[in-house]
């Protein structure tokens, strides 16, 4: 492991996923701040979403550069296996099947940005390009606590 708490990269696809959760849009220096937030948010209201495939793991979305406004802020999700009966203060999000570099990393949320400088050279040295206008993926296994998170870092690449 690495001293950012980096794992294993590899290239692996994904099909569509589903998501249901909350749209988290601020200025760019809050989403530290706010993302937990709202990762509590939808900890505490799981219950209240129909079809979850797997209530312990939570999906960040976001793209890198949206060229819309749309597409701009950061999705924090559950998968679901179908939209039904959505609580109105949450958002759907349907992901495209895509190719994904994947790195795992454990440590405090604001070093991810080192990880993700870590998994960006990685791709770049392994000849493959960031698609850094398509949907970008985090899948957190932990998130209480700031200090401690561990997550899957999935940038969309062909």
């Amino acid at each position: 492991m690495t001293e950012t708490g980096l794992q294993n990269k590899t290239i692996k696809e994904l099909g569509e996923l589903k998501l249901v959760g909350f749209r988290v849009l601020c200025s760019g220096d809050q989403y530290i701040i706010e993302i937990p937030k709202a990762s509590q948010r939808l900890e505490a209201r799981i219950n209240e979403m129909k079809h979850v495939v797997n209530p312990l793991l939570q999906f960040g979305a976001f793209v890198v550069e949206n060229g819309t406004d749309e597409e701009d802020g950061y999705w924090v999700c559950v998968e679901v296996k179908a939209y039904e009966d959505v609580p109105s203060d949450m958002v759907t999000l349907t992901v495209p099947a895509q190719k994904y570099a994947i790195s795992r990393y454990q440590g405090a949320n604001y070093k991810i940005m080192d990880a993700y400088q870590d998994l960006h050279r990685w791709i770049k040295e392994n000849n493959y390009k960031r698609l850094k206008d398509k949907w970008h993926l985090e899948i957190f296994y932990s998130w209480q606590d700031v200090e401690n998170v561990d997550v899957e870092l999935l940038d969309t690449v062909e």
